[in-house]
């Protein structure tokens, strides 16, 4: 069974954080919402109030087989110790994932050094070392980006491919009603 964690801050956005949460747990993958903040409520972008399963201090130590970060605010790049973990899993050639403005936080830990990534439009400027990619997703290696909230779906289902396979992905496309438009 594969793991994930996801990193919540307060001005998360939520359909990037709950939506690719609901489709990976779709897949069988168990994940670890998991707060930067003081206490386990964090308040996305909306003035949604969500607590998260655990602390960042009771799961940095932890081996998942992907850590996963949602925009909404770069705020995310600036939480010393998220920084330090990306650097340990980009080292150790773990899979790491960031959609819209998280891909931020990526490049200022270094890891995108030679990779193809993607953002949310006009925060390209922050993806240090990055070939700026063309596509709404992009796989370079071990790292995952996404372009913004509208492509939530197929970017938590390229994660779940990555991670339980292409079937997996197909199945959980479908009862999602997406089967049309996805095609891994």
């Amino acid at each position: 069974m594969k793991t994930a964690a996801i990193f919540l801050i307060d001005g998360f956005e939520e359909t990037e954080a709950l939506t690719t949460v609901d489709i990976l747990r779709r897949g069988g993958v168990v994940v670890t919402t998991t707060s930067l903040m003081p206490g386990q409520e964090v308040i996305s972008k909306n003035k949604i109030p969500v607590r998260a399963d655990a602390m960042f201090d009771a799961v940095k130590h932890q081996n998942f087989d992907m850590i996963i970060l949602p925009g909404g605010t770069r705020e995310i790049a600036n939480h010393e110790g998220l920084q330090e973990l990306i650097k340990k899993y980009h080292t150790e050639g773990k899979l790491i994932a960031a959609i819209c403005a998280a891909p931020v936080a990526l490049g200022k830990a270094g890891v995108l050094a030679g990779k193809t990534a993607v953002c949310y439009p006009g925060l390209e400027q922050f993806l240090t070392g990055a070939r700026i990619g063309t596509h709404i997703i992009e796989t370079d290696g071990n790292i995952t980006t996404g372009k913004g909230p509208a492509i939530t779906p197929f970017f938590a289902l390229k994660l779940l491919e990555i991670l339980e396979g292409k079937a997996m992905a197909d199945e959980v496309a479908e009862g999602f009603l997406i089967p049309m438009v996805y095609k891994g």
